[in-house]
């Protein structure tokens, strides 16, 4: 049995969680199987369907991804230093280029044969770096991680995690990455400049060498059963060291015209929409806009559709709305998903 199924055992027991120990048979019954022990994987299976009937559906279902049951806190301020999103509530449709898609499908293939990758000496990918213009889809690129995965996601609160007092920040790094080990997650360091910044920089001394110095050991030491997700808008801010901890690095790059055209149509699924659309016009009008703001134009588009009165979305709508995006962006930056 994979040894970390048995750590996770331990721990539930520990704790008396029953929903976990359920979960955690499902997993044992799983691993065999995976590892040819047919006969015992289905003999497993039916005890715990014998279990189950006796208790005639007293415990409740599970997921591994429960949220955690204590979130790691500021010792100083009791604060909780992440916020945790359930597996079930996550968004994860992307449009992506086919090579883009590809690099995101193949670590979640990756994390999905884990065990049949470990029984040959090989470690899956399991610390990613996404980086690209705000509002590409960095953040919404760790959720369809999360989601395809089977993850729920943790989220480190960099505004709870900093602080002025000496080494605070790097322990408060460290109970973070504690908590990843206690049960499997996708831990999300969204916008992970605050903490990874070049440690050749000039104005960054004192706590903020020490934070960078706590995350290379904590990456280099990263043995969680889940995943480690960072983005950053400011990859060239990053320390070179960091991006040597990674297992992947790669870019969530602006929608082409191809992948425009499917975000409108995707976004526009639900209602309808008048053949005078001139979906080319509409297209080339976003060239250049980050996937989140070619999202806001087709639901704009059809508010406006809706609260009008109206049932059909014409070319109007979507040009009226793609001209305010335009007049948005130009008055301020946009933000990330």
């Amino acid at each position: 049995m994979n040894a970390d199924i048995l750590k996770r055992i331990m721990r539930a027991i520990a704790d008396g969680s029953q929903n976990d120990l359920d979960v955690l048979a499902e997993k044992v019954v799983e691993s065999e199987r995976e590892s040819g022990h047919t006969k015992l994987a289905n003999d497993l299976a039916g005890i715990l369907r014998r279990g189950k009937r006796k208790t005639n559906g007293t415990h409740a279902p599970a997921e591994v991804d429960q949220t955690f049951r204590e979130l790691p806190q500021s010792r100083r301020t009791r604060e909780a230093l992440v916020s945790v999103v359930p597996h079930d509530t996550l968004e994860h449709h992307m449009v992506l280029p086919t090579e883009v898609d590809e690099r995101f499908a193949r670590i979640e293939r990756e994390y999905a044969a884990r065990e049949r990758l470990g029984a040959y000496g090989l470690r899956p990918r399991k610390t990613i770096l996404l980086y690209g213009p705000p509002g590409c889809g960095k953040s919404l690129g760790a959720k369809r991680l999360a989601w395809n995965t089977g993850l729920s996601l943790m989220k480190v609160r960099f505004d709870a995690l900093l602080s002025s007092f000496f080494g605070e920040s790097a322990a408060n790094l460290r109970s973070v990455f504690d908590a990843a080990k206690e049960r499997p997650c996708l831990l999300l360091l969204d916008e992970c400049d605050f903490i990874a910044r070049s440690r050749g920089n000039s104005k960054d001394i004192g706590e903020a060498s020490r934070i960078v110095n706590a995350l290379l050991q904590l990456m280099e030491e990263f043995d969680a059963p889940g995943l480690l997700v960072a983005t950053t808008n400011l990859e060239n801010a990053l320390d070179e060291a960091i991006f040597r901890r990674f297992d992947d690095v790669f870019l969530v790059p602006l929608p082409g015209l191809i992948e425009i055209e499917r975000l409108l149509r995707f976004t526009l699924s639900s209602v309808t929409v008048s053949k005078s659309v001139r979906w080319e016009t509409a297209i080339a009008s976003l060239f250049g806009q980050p996937a989140a703001q070619v999202v806001k134009a087709a639901q704009d588009a059809a508010k406006a559709a809706v609260l009008g009165g109206v049932k059909v979305i014409e070319d109007s709508h979507l040009r009226t709305s793609i001209a305010d995006l335009k007049r948005e962006s130009r008055s301020g930056p946009s933000e990330s998903p």
